[in-house]
């Protein structure tokens, strides 16, 4: 896939990249040092603790989300662009990327051990059972998508990758995205990484393959968000893993 020109601009850091990371590492470290003072604290404003934890989680990814925007979107328009000129290859990539992360999750899982579910997957699913779907869709399948992207493919690859061998920045955006999903009780257990590792690799192999674009790895991202969150309201909770 092409790429167009005066592209070096595009991929200097910047202060607004900057001030995303430090929201996005102050916003993580703050809930997770400090997440009881949060949730009393959101219970006083909400007397629904899932609606708590879903302001809390709106307001995480809207904050960095503000930052992530306004520093990306020159890239995110150029990409479009650039997808938009073979749509139906990214129509038939989309699907196919996802196949073979679900693919590569299972041989990672069945090499760990049993599959275990990580606190943050947990606290998704718990959400996803509680509160409805036009308000669950825009966070998971829109927002927590494209800032993710942009930290871990877009800033850890294409913009790191200026100044770091393009190699070892997959295998840092690999190992940092699977592992700030894992981050809790569970700890850095193998069983817990599988799934975000699966996911991880393909959503780098398919930034780097189409030339560092952001859309396409956010749509795959995106739709393979999509597909859990239908399968998680179709699944009765009963038969979901707790």
């Amino acid at each position: 896939m092409g790429t167009l020109s005066g592209t070096a601009p595009l991929y200097r850091f910047t202060a607004l990249d900057a001030i995303a990371v430090i929201a996005y590492l102050g916003f993580t470290a703050y809930f997770t040092l400090a997440g009881e003072t949060v949730e009393r604290l959101m219970l006083q404003l909400f007397a629904n603790p899932a609606t708590a934890s879903y302001a809390v989680n709106a307001v995480f990814y809207v904050g960095v989300g503000i930052f992530a925007l306004a520093s990306a979107w020159r890239v995110a328009g150029r990409d479009l662009k650039i997808l938009g000129t073979r749509p139906w290859f990214t129509l038939g990539m989309v699907p196919l990327a996802i196949v073979v992360m679900l693919i590569l999750t299972a041989i990672l899982v069945a090499a760990f051990g049993t599959a275990q579910s990580s606190e943050n997957q947990l606290g998704i699913q718990g959400l996803l059972q509680q509160v409805p779907a036009w308000l669950m869709v825009p966070l998971l399948v829109v927002l927590g998508p494209f800032v993710e992207e942009y930290l871990f493919r877009h800033l850890l690859i294409g913009k790191l990758s200026r100044y770091v061998n393009i190699w070892i920045c997959c295998v840092i955006s690999v190992v940092v995205f699977a592992s700030i999903h894992v981050i809790g009780r569970e700890g850095l257990v193998l069983s817990a990484l599988a799934p975000y590792l699966g996911m991880a690799v393909v959503l780098v192999a398919v930034y780097v393959w189409t030339g560092k674009n952001l859309m396409f790895s956010y749509f795959v991202h995106a739709a393979k968000n999509l597909m859990a969150v239908v399968l998680i309201y179709a699944i009765p909770p009963q038969l979901l893993p707790s």
